[in-house]
């Protein structure tokens, strides 16, 4: 056996150039496999952790989150940097806050650009132009109202506001793909300029151009757009328009 000369070996800064960081619900089945597909590439690398998770998804529980938020931030390459962190969970950013979710993982990410579903949403809602806005929930009502005052907060106008009521979100992953076209075209009123689909667990951002095509109006979805401010943070620009109008859009951090 022999040990090979140390002192001839080179090291990269990084293993791969940029580092989007996940923080996913235990029970959550989709962001993963739409960051894979929207995000990742040689240059952009996706890294998750789990945060503990107990339906059904309650205000209490999706707030239960928030002491959880740092150690699961701290589990993602612990003691290295990442260019943006994404708290994986609309309705929870929502009844936590934005900023308090920021707060509790840049203890554990002090220089990560942090990002949450409904900031996103927002910010892309924003880039697209739209003012007047449907919004498709799989959620209860109880779970949809603090997200209809938070679109009001940012100065939308709700034209429609749909709940399909379910309380699991291991059955909103379930929910299969034309259905979910089917609900977002009667889910969305005529007038609306954009259409948003909530919750991590929907697999609403494989299918987002589809229904663009269908109903003629941009469509924003959770991961869809926290993957695209992510890889704006990270100096990403357009993929191209299989995952919506947003993709190609600017983002103003």
């Amino acid at each position: 056996m022999e040990l090979f000369d140390g002192r001839a070996l080179r090291f990269d800064a990084r293993p791969i150039a940029k580092r989007i960081g996940l923080i996913v619900l235990a029970t959550d089945h989709t962001p993963e496999v739409d960051f894979q597909r929207i995000a990742a590439s040689e240059r952009v690398g996706i890294h998750v952790a789990r945060i503990p998770y107990a339906n059904p998804t309650t205000p209490e529980n999706l707030r239960a989150m928030k002491p959880r938020l740092t150690e699961a931030a701290a589990l993602i390459l612990p003691g290295e940097e990442l260019d943006a962190i994404a708290f994986c969970c609309t309705s929870a950013s929502v009844v936590i806050g934005d900023d308090a979710v920021e707060t509790a993982v840049r203890v554990a990410k002090p220089d990560a650009k942090v990002v949450t579903p409904s900031a996103s949403a927002v910010r892309g809602l924003k880039a697209l132009g739209a003012t007047a806005i449907s919004v498709l929930t799989p959620y209860t009502v109880e779970t949809s109202e603090p997200m209809a005052r938070y679109f009001e907060r940012h100065g939308f106008v709700l034209d429609r506001f749909t709940c399909l009521g379910l309380t699991d979100d291991r059955e909103m992953a379930r929910i299969e793909l034309p259905t979910l076209v089917d609900l977002a075209v009667r889910a969305t009123a005529p007038q609306s300029q954009a259409l948003f689909v909530s919750c991590t667990s929907v697999r609403a951002a494989s299918i987002a151009a589809a229904i663009e095509d269908r109903m003629g109006i941009p469509v924003v979805t959770s991961n869809q757009a926290t993957a695209w401010a992510c890889l704006r943070i990270c100096g990403e620009q357009a993929r191209g328009g299989r995952h919506g109008l947003l993709m190609s859009k600017p983002l103003q951090w």
